[in-house]
């Protein structure tokens, strides 16, 4: 039996493991402001147990980037996604029976790092399954997956939740996860070039894309070492970046339920209700960040050039919407859709230059380099995502201006990383 289009079939599983995964991590963001109390929690010292629940899932997350992407390298997308898949799921299921704060970070922990093997899996599985042309639409593709996860899941969580309880809802959403495991274990059955399902004319498309010439098809690239990877400026662009702009799309992950609670007085309805709407703006803003760098791609822009391009692109889209957002702050207090669309612009810009810098460690690297560097890159994020969030509940006793202000200041931050440490692709990959 042969499947033509097997790639958008792969890609496809990866979204939507890709949403499956931020369901089960945004649980917890949109129950919290409603159960802590259950754990003999102050409100006063709310944020506090949310920053702790998040810093043991981050801390993990980012050991989890860099050696699943190791495992990744290792065993292969099929088998890695597979275990990463299960532990998360086994893990958000455990979540219903926490008792105290205290188990409630260790089966966070566990989440956190299982959850981390979705990016440098999808990363590696991108650049085996994709020619460099259509790398930026495939990680746009599963990049909206983390949006449209976002999207369904404030919704989803809040109709559980008002149903079930919050007990039941962490069991639920853990079921997801051995569901999709079905169409992965019997789709993707081997890589592109063993894959018995795969057209001969995507086989060839596909191992056009791996190479230029007939022998740097054959050559086996160099494994580096973690050492001879952080003495490189393509290396270090990647961390750089992801240090400064993951944490823009963590502060809304985390913390848009509890502003909504707070700013708005939402009750759980109503932020299931308003809380998807920045994360569908996302969802877009993904797929034409990998549309407009593929397309500068076929126009003949070299693939690294044409990423940066689009990195540019969506930090001008950010930075003016986070700016509309401090001057007008008082005002959306009247007009919650609004401060959703302007949030929504926020997170369009994020997604249309995320995919872009996730899919640079497959332009830069070969082979088994770019799952390491792709989770190296991961880790950093994580690092980043780490300050912000204990620096959350400190500048937000009063007011959350200075939350859109440290999301305002990262931006050129990132994008001056990658415009100024990266160097142009104009030699060999690593």
């Amino acid at each position: 039996m042969k499947i033509k289009g097997l790639r958008w079939y792969i890609i496809a599983l990866i979204a939507a493991a890709t949403v499956i995964n931020y369901i089960d991590r945004s649980a917890i963001n949109i129950l919290w402001p409603y159960i802590y109390k259950d754990f003999g929690i102050a409100d006063a010292d709310s944020k506090n147990a949310l920053a702790l629940i998040t810093t043991f899932f981050m801390i993990a997350y980012a050991l989890g980037q860099t050696f699943t992407g190791k495992i990744m390298d290792q065993l292969g997308t099929r088998i890695g996604m597979t275990m990463t898949i299960v532990g998360w799921s086994i893990s958000i299921g455990l979540h219903a029976v926490a008792r105290t704060l205290m188990s409630f970070n260790c089966f966070r922990f566990f989440l956190g790092f299982f959850e981390a093997g979705n990016w440098p899996g999808a990363t590696k599985s991108n650049a085996e399954w994709f020619p460099a042309k259509e790398r930026a639409i495939a990680q746009g593709i599963f990049g909206a997956g983390a949006s449209l996860g976002s999207v369904v899941s404030a919704p989803i969580i809040a109709l559980l939740y008002i149903a079930f309880g919050w007990h039941a809802t962490f069991i639920l959403i853990g079921l997801l996860g051995f569901v999709w495991l079905i169409p992965w274990l019997v789709i993707n059955k081997n890589t592109p070039d063993k894959h018995p399902w795969l057209t001969e004319e995507e086989r060839r498309h596909i191992a056009e894309a791996a190479d230029s010439t007939a022998a740097a098809a054959v050559k086996e690239p160099r494994v580096l070492s973690w050492k001879e990877l952080l003495q490189l400026k393509n290396t270090w662009g990647i961390i750089g970046a992801r240090f400064f702009i993951d944490p823009v799309w963590w502060l809304f992950v985390t913390w848009l339920p509890t502003f909504l609670k707070e700013q708005f007085l939402f009750d759980i309805k109503q932020i299931g209700a308003f809380a998807w709407v920045p994360f569908l703006f996302a969802a877009v803003g993904g797929l034409a960040g990998g549309f407009y760098s593929s397309h500068q791609i076929k126009k003949g822009v070299a693939a690294d050039k044409a990423r940066k391009k689009a990195v540019g692109i969506g930090s001008v889209i950010m930075l003016a919407a986070l700016i509309i957002i401090l001057l007008r702050l008082d005002g959306l207090k009247n007009t919650p859709m609004f401060a959703m669309v302007l949030i929504g612009c926020t997170l369009f810009g994020f997604q249309f230059l995320i995919n872009n810098i996730q899919t640079l460690p497959s332009d830069y690297f070969n082979g088994k380099n770019v799952g390491v560097v792709s989770g190296m890159g991961g880790t950093a994020a994580v690092i980043g995502t780490l300050i912000t969030t204990w620096a959350v509940p400190v500048i937000t006793r009063t007011s959350y201006v200075s939350f859109f202000a440290l999301a305002a200041v990262l931006v050129p931050l990132a994008w001056g990383t990658i415009k100024y440490v990266s160097s142009n692709s104009n030699h060999h990959k690593t």
